[in-house]
This record gives structure tokens, C-alpha cells and sequence, in this order.
């Protein structure tokens, strides 16, 4: 079994339309995948097993498939600590990050579970940051 890639043959618009993504950044990536869901009422994210309903106390900040939005609302005094965890936390580029960061508030991660996005929380308040879940 071979270990390369096969990449699919494209007609012209399409590869057109793969080069065009590729110079994207991502938060200009991540915007055309909302705008693309919202278009065509389609979701990109994976199927989530469901193993338990959420505690009563998040039901505020969870929607009815138990997913969340981890928000960042205000970097605090620590700005590039909070930075670095949030590059850690996306894989964003430093610009991408400092301009997150610095747009607060502003999602950092969306569609996660509760358990994930807690401990997501936990490290951006460690780093400074002020987060809520939404």
C-alpha cells in the first residue's frame, strides 16, 4: 500500500476555485464555511455522539445538541499570553490570533462539546483572558 495521495482530476473552475481557498487565511476561510452553510443549509462539522445530556446549569449556554461556543469577551492585562493559548487553542497563525484577540469579544472555538470547551476556558482564563460559553 502506497503512502501518496491521490489528488482527483479538476476541471479548470474548480481548481481555480482551490487555488483562490488556498490563499485564504483562515479566519477569512472559517467565514466563507459559515457563509457556505448558511447558502446551502448544510453543516461542516463532524457527527458528534451524544453519551449524556447536559447538567441543568448549562442549559443556558449550551444548544439543543449540547454544543458550545467558547467567547473570548476581553484579553485582560496578559495579552500575549493570551495570545499564545489561543494560537494553541485554533492553530491560527500569530497575526490571525492577535487580530482575534484583539477584536474581542469574539468565538474562539464554536460547535464544541461542553467538556472540551470548559477545559478551553479554563486555559484562556489561566493565560488572562476573560471567556464565556455560550
Amino acid at each position: 500500500m502506497s503512502d501518496e495521495k491521490t489528488t482527483p482530476e479538476l476541471s479548470a473552475d474548480a481548481q481555480k476555485i482551490l487555488d483562490a481557498v488556498e490563499k485564504l487565511s483562515v479566519l477569512d476561510l472559517a467565514n466563507l464555511v459559515k457563509a457556505m452553510e448558511e447558502k446551502f443549509g448544510v453543516s461542516a462539522a463532524a457527527p458528534v455522539a451524544m453519551a449524556a445530556a447536559p447538567a441543568a446549569g448549562g442549559a443556558a449556554a449550551a444548544d439543543e445538541d449540547g454544543l458550545v461556543t467558547v467567547v473570548l469577551t476581553d484579553s485582560g492585562a496578559q495579552k500575549i499570553a493570551v495570545i499564545k493559548a489561543v494560537r494553541e487553542i485554533t492553530g491560527l497563525g500569530l497575526k490571525e490570533a492577535k487580530d482575534l484577540v484583539d477584536g474581542a469579544p469574539k468565538p474562539v472555538k464554536e460547535g464544541i462539546d461542553k467538556a472540551e470547551a470548559t477545559e478551553l476556558k479554563k486555559k484562556l482564563e489561566e493565560a488572562g483572558a476573560k471567556v464565556e460559553l455560550q
